[in-house]
């Protein structure tokens, strides 16, 4: 047999090429592309250490300390570095941990799912924050765990017990923090709720990085080039907040016992002065190493302490609501200052009936606020809608009349600077004609006119309403900080917004809230010492109505508007005039009078039952 050896010598040189090309690949990989070398030496040779900037500190409007930093540490390792023969027990030990948990965060450090930027030559962090008397023992003992070190971190403190959903807290940056923003890396902290949040890029400030030399036991021996390329690091800003601590924790305890929320403004510039949600939590809980697990018990709490009903509770305004129907009718020429109408214990027209409680009748419409006459309002709505020589058909008079909510901060997210704000909800024609197939008039709609059906408002909505008539037909975008050092406050808390209605039809409204707090449905506010304009709200609910409250002082240079929503607090005159009241003359005086003292403290004992779950 013979054997054709022709194409051999092109088989086993082919091969032999492929060979070389694979080595030469791998080569470039793994010098070239691959960081593993070059952080191999660089770890040998270097420690970057990074230095944390101060975070920002925050203040009330009268400049009192509300946030500030204590030191605290955390421990990091660099997996290269820490020894197997490593005296595990003595570590756990020396920062009071055990050993199942030291064995788990060693392998979550490791873990690239858990831990994506893993690499065994750079610090991990291991444990966070401990507080000065933990780091104490540990760091006595320090130079026996060979890869475990201290990176000085501070820890935020909170100096008063209220304020939790505005101030907000930090926390450990999430995989989705890291993503979306390059300046985090794994073990840095974050902003989570309320200003902490929001003004997170001004109160982090800018991180530093010391670059130290290490000798080849890996031995610090001083700063690379003696601190050429160090770079220190930039304080955060401080923040001036609008919120008045004092009367903010006055309204905390008020509301205990009650689920709901106040929100007061200072009409001429949006600030805002107080923002209470209940039930709330002490700040203070949500700091070190505990913040995870209470964090966690607040999350599963049946009364949801997490939820800033200021901003995230959706409700039905009630009879406050009739004051911006009152600035439509009269501006769009629905009604004048002198038009009556007659309710015989409520709105009844073709079999339809909306009830109303006894007062004198027929009247206009001061009167008609200052009794909160549910027919005045339910006539002035159905004579809009139905005004079809003035609109042409009900569609249209109803985006007329949502045209003027919405101008009035209504059905969209007023913009106020904290996180999670919602729009409530203002119906439009369209919205009408899709559910009623095209066939409704302003009976069909009849008690979105009494801030029911449909309409739904948060607290600060409410408290904008007050505010912008407070200002006879201008608000401010509600924020919640005064200022940040250093900087301008956006143009976006100091524009001013005008609404769609007269001001005229302010005035009138102004007079009715007037006649409300003087002889009406918020008489009780004629025994303070101040003069109010107020108007209350019933809204109806499945149980027990909840008692709504919306007015400012003085009438005519008001300094603040205010808001109380409780939910099942019953008449407004019940629970939202009585807080209110106690709310303004705290801003208006400094404090209390005794009296008003010892009524407050009546007023934070009477609770109310919402089940048996605890609180």
């Amino acid at each position: 047999m013979v054997y054709d050896y022709t194409n051999r010598r092109y088989v086993i040189g082919g091969a032999a090429i492929i060979i070389v090309v694979v080595y030469i690949i791998r080569l470039f990989t793994l010098q070239i592309m691959s960081e593993d070398y070059q952080k191999s030496a660089d770890s040998n040779a270097f420690l970057k250490q990074t230095e944390y900037p101060a975070r920002g500190a925050i203040f009330d409007r009268n400049g009192k300390l509300l946030v500030y930093n204590q030191p605290s540490y955390d421990i990091m390792v660099v997996m290269n570095e820490a020894r197997e023969h490593l005296d595990t027990l003595e570590l756990c030990e020396a920062l009071g941990i055990t050993r199942e948990y030291f064995d788990k965060r060693m392998a979550d450090i490791k873990d690239r799912n858990k831990n994506p930027g893993y690499s065994r030559y750079t610090q991990q962090t291991f444990i966070t924050q401990l507080d000065e008397q933990d780091f104490a023992v540990f760091r006595e003992k320090l130079f026996r765990f060979p890869g475990f070190y201290v990176q000085r971190r501070t820890l935020r403190q909170y100096q008063y017990a209220c304020g939790a959903h505005v101030l907000g807290d930090v926390a450990e940056v999430s995989q989705g923090d890291i993503d979306n923003d390059d300046y985090y890396v794994r073990g840095d902290y974050i902003g989570k709720l309320g200003v902490e949040r929001s003004y997170e890029k001004q109160l982090r400030g800018e991180k530093g990085v010391q670059i130290l030399l290490r000798d080849a036991h890996g031995r610090v021996q001083g700063h690379y080039q003696n601190g050429k390329y160090d770079r220190k690091a930039v304080a955060g800003k401080n923040l001036t907040l609008s919120i008045d601590v004092d009367l903010q924790a006055l309204g905390e305890r008020l509301m205990e016992g009650k689920i709901g929320a106040i929100v007061a403004i200072e009409p001429k510039t949006g600030e805002v002065l107080c923002m209470v949600s209940s039930p709330s939590y002490d700040p203070r809980i949500m700091t070190g190493r505990k913040r995870g697990k209470n964090h966690l018990a607040l999350q599963r709490n049946v009364w949801k302490p997490l939820l800033n009903r200021s901003i995230m509770g959706q409700y039905p305004p009630g009879s406050t609501f009739k004051t911006s129907q009152a600035l439509t009718f009269l501006t769009e020429g629905i009604i004048t200052p002198h038009t009556t109408y007659g309710c015989s214990h409520g709105f009844s027209f073709k079999g339809l009936h909306v009830g109303c409680h006894g007062h004198a009748s027929p009247l206009a419409v001061i009167p008609a606020l200052s009794t909160s006459c549910n027919g005045f309002f339910c006539w002035g709505l159905y004579h809009m809608i139905g005004n079809r020589k003035k609109y042409g058909r009900p569609l249209n008079a109803m985006n007329v009349w949502r045209d003027y909510m919405v101008s009035m901060g209504f059905g969209y997210k007023t913009g106020i600077d904290l996180p999670g704000e919602k729009r409530g909800l203002i119906p439009n024609g369209e919205y009408y004609d899709h559910a009623y197939k095209g066939s409704w008039n302003g009976l069909t709609i009849i008690s979105i006119s009494i801030g029911q059906g449909e309409v739904n408002l948060t607290p600060l909505q409410i408290a904008n309403l007050g505010a912008t008539i407070a200002n006879r037909g201008y608000w401010i975008t509600p924020h919640v900080v005064k200022h940040v050092q250093d900087e301008r406050l956006d143009t976006a808390y100091t524009k001013k917004h005008y609404t769609k209605a007269s001001r005229e039809a302010y005035d009138i409204v102004v007079a009715g809230m007037r006649a409300s707090a003087t002889g009406g449905t918020c008489h009780a506010l004629s025994r303070y010492p101040y003069v109010a304009c107020g108007k209350t709200g019933t809204a109806q609910n499945r149980g027990r109505d909840h008692s709504v409250f919306m007015g400012f002082a003085p009438m005519d240079d008001p300094k603040i508007a205010i808001a109380v929503y409780v939910e099942n607090g019953g008449f407004g005159a019940e629970f939202g005039v009585p807080i209110g009241a106690v709310m303004m003359e705290q801003y208006l005086k400094g404090k209390l009078s005794p009296s008003t003292l010892a009524y407050s403290y009546q007023l934070q004992a009477r609770h109310l039952s919402y089940g048996n779950a605890d609180r």
